[in-house]
Parts: structure tokens; C-alpha cells; sequence
């Protein structure tokens, strides 16, 4: 199982990024997928979360009408839109497998860090 999370880098306060991961190793289409996030110094975060066939999405409150999660089965890609960022937002972010909320999340990549500054 592999998956690598890239898009990340810096953008200031109101700023947009798309972050992308990409799998392989296992059936991408059969899997739940979760986007969680860890601020330095903090635990990780769950984010996201959208079912197999990208029918259902679920977002934390605090990203929900900024952030949009999408998947590409065909391409095995997990993709996450942030919009509106904020310093808040600032973290590395990682893609999980499964439907998981933060530590339980052990299946994830290496993640892709987001700084939003001025």
C-alpha cells in the first residue's frame, strides 16, 4: 500500500491549494477515504471523508464550505480543494485509507505540508 499525498506549499491568508494523493498498492475503489491533518505540536486532525464511489462526503465543521474532497477512481487519485485558508489551516496533511478519525488512521502517506501566511 502506497500513497502520496503533493500540492502543498505556501499561500497567504484567503488563498487556495488543491492537494492530491495518489494510490496504489490496493484496490482504490473499494476503500473509504479520509483526509486528516496535523498542526506542529498538535495531534492529528480528521478532515474529511468521502465513501468508495464519491457519492457521500463528510467535513469537519471547521473546513466545511472552504474545503472540497473529491476522488478519480480511474486514476486512483484522492484530491482535496482548500479554499479560503487560513492560518489555522496550517498543517501537513495526509491521506488515510479507510474511514478514520485522526490516530486511528495508520494507513496514510507522508503527507503534504500547508503554510498559510502573509
Amino acid at each position: 500500500v502506497q500513497l502520496v499525498e503533493s500540492g502543498g506549499g505556501l499561500v497567504q491568508p484567503g488563498g487556495s491549494l488543491r492537494l492530491s494523493c495518489a494510490a496504489s498498492g490496493f484496490f482504490f475503489g473499494a476503500y473509504y477515504m479520509t483526509w486528516v491533518r496535523q498542526a506542529p505540536g498538535k495531534g492529528l486532525e480528521w478532515v474529511s471523508g468521502i465513501c468508495d464511489i464519491g457519492r457521500h462526503t463528510k467535513y469537519a465543521d471547521s473546513v466545511k464550505g472552504r474545503f472540497t474532497i473529491t476522488r478519480d477512481n480511474a486514476k486512483n487519485t484522492l484530491y482535496l480543494q482548500l479554499n479560503g485558508l487560513k492560518t489555522d489551516d496550517a498543517a501537513t496533511y495526509y491521506c488515510a485509507r479507510g474511514d478514520c478519525g485522526g490516530d486511528d488512521c495508520r494507513t496514510r502517506g507522508q503527507g503534504t505540508q500547508v503554510t498559510v501566511s502573509s
